[in-house]
């Protein structure tokens, strides 16, 4: 028999998790939040991976080095001059533990505010939507009338690669080194890699990045691709392709790495290594057997196209099932849900999440990518702009890049829009509205953006699907 009985029960306090529980207490539900991570002092640390060891720490830290390498090597070319630039390792962590410990408090009041009951502890889901939850205090046993899993995800490790996150280290140990490694090794790279490769090769670091995949940023147009390799390579980042490590060995605190290249094996030695191959679902432990929850082939958790399991009035949400493995995307499936559960229509669309990369320059698509079309035989029109025919940014020093968009050459719908460049973070959501809204090239062309601003690259980049670019040759 269960302690407590609620309307809803969610089971991981992330992106997806504690704006579930936050949207279904403003529709008036009673709601309980489980949620076992904790900070280094032992406080609830509530908002997952992406608050405490992903998206949130790692931008502090991007944003630091960005503005260190600034001084270093870009404001002499606006007039000013500075003199014995050093960087503060310690006080970079702290400002980084800063912010997360802010949003980790905003979270816990935001609880409070909607009456949220909060349990700093383990879920695991039982049978009939009972959810068995242990914390310090022990072990209790209460009941939803719907459950919402969202316990995000782990990353992926290597065998042979043995984390210990001094010398060899995940994204959260890479996030935390109290010094500038002379050489950082990163195997993978993705977004971990790249992100919190850049970080470390601003601060100093000799970057060494090996990828298993013969193509770099397979996910990306072929276009962002060629100029992201282009301009990491300016910057100093070694990215390898078609290496596979097979073993990291820890020697007098330097890192032994063994991988191979085609037919031959090789070595090379690093102070710090980074393990950044992926994430899977944190599905271990989250379900009894009698739950009657059941599990993809890959350790998903199945689901429909409204997040609904096997289960009666259990639901699963984030990086626990298909799609991709963003705060976001999390963050909008866990709103639907909850509004799906209190009747609504809870809406998500999965066509339309933005991805990025926050190096620098950033890089941002949403939808189809040029391959993607040309794969599946769709007929369309593409149109580009660079923004080193931007006037904003040509004053800024920052004009790496360019705009591309695509659109079906019989209808015009929008079908995908990729950015690499400057805040290509914030322009890539004039696009999502865009597609969200099933509009095409022509509506934005005809959108009036203000001048000058990055966001013309955007409107210039429509009005060359139909070749009337103003300030590009056709």
């Amino acid at each position: 028999m269960a302690d407590k009985q609620f309307d809803l029960v969610v089971i991981g306090g992330g992106p997806g998790g504690y704006a579930a529980a936050i949207r279904a207490a403003q529709l008036k539900m009673s709601v309980m939040l489980i949620d076992d991570r904790q900070s280094d002092e032992g406080t609830p640390a509530p908002g997952g991976t992406c608050l405490n060891v992903g998206c949130v720490p790692s931008k502090a830290l991007l944003d630091s080095s960005k503005h260190f390498h600034h001084i270093q090597h870009e404001y002499k070319d606006h007039g000013i001059r500075v003199k014995d630039v050093e960087m503060d390792i310690e006080q970079m962590l702290n400002r980084k533990q800063g912010v997360v410990k802010q949003l980790n408090s905003g979270l816990i009041q935001l609880f409070k505010a909607n009456k949220i009951t909060f349990a700093n502890g383990k879920g695991r889901l039982l049978a009939d939507r009972q959810v068995e939850v242990t914390t310090d205090e022990g072990t209790q046993t209460v009941a939803g009338e719907h459950v919402i899993l969202a316990a995000g995800s782990v990353p992926f490790t290597i065998p042979g690669v043995d984390i210990d996150n001094t010398h060899i280290v995940d994204n959260e140990g890479a996030l935390a080194l109290s010094e500038t490694p002379k050489k950082l090794g990163v195997i993978g790279a993705g977004v971990i890699g790249l992100e919190l490769g850049s970080v470390w090769r601003r601060l100093g670091a000799e970057v060494t990045l090996f990828e298993a995949a013969d193509a770099f940023l397979p996910v990306v147009d072929d276009d962002m691709s060629r100029v992201a390799a282009r301009e990491f390579k300016k910057q100093g980042l070694d990215i390898r392709l078609g290496t596979k490590v097979s073993g990291a060995k820890v020697s007098r605190s330097k890192v032994k790495v063994a991988y191979s290249d085609g037919d031959k094996d090789h070595e090379a030695t690093f102070d710090r290594l980074l393990v950044a191959v992926g994430r899977r679902a944190a599905s271990e432990n989250l379900l009894a057997d009698d739950s009657g929850v059941a599990l993809t082939d890959r350790g998903q958790v199945d689901v429909n196209d409204q997040c609904q399991t096997s289960a009666p009035q259990v639901w699963a949400i984030g990086d626990l099932v298909r799609g991709p493995m963003l705060a976001h995307k999390a963050s909008e499936e866990g709103i639907a849900v909850a509004e799906t559960i209190a009747g609504h229509h809870g809406h998500f669309n999965l066509d339309t999440v933005p991805w990025v990369i926050y190096t620098d320059p950033e890089i941002a698509w949403v939808g189809q990518t040029e391959q993607a079309l040309k794969a599946a035989g769709i007929d369309y029109r593409s149109g580009s702009f660079p923004f080193a025919a931007t006037g904003r940014g040509l004053a800024m020093g920052d004009a790496a890049g360019h705009v591309k968009l695509l659109a079906d050459a019989e209808t015009d719908r929008l079908l995908g829009a990729q950015i690499i460049g400057p805040q290509a973070s914030e322009l890539i959501g004039e696009c999502v509205v865009t597609m969200e809204f099933a509009g095409s090239s022509e509506d934005l062309a005809r959108i009036v953006h203000a001048h000058p601003t990055l966001s013309e690259a955007v409107h210039e980049a429509a009005l060359a699907v139909d070749g009337r670019a103003i300030h590009k040759a056709n």
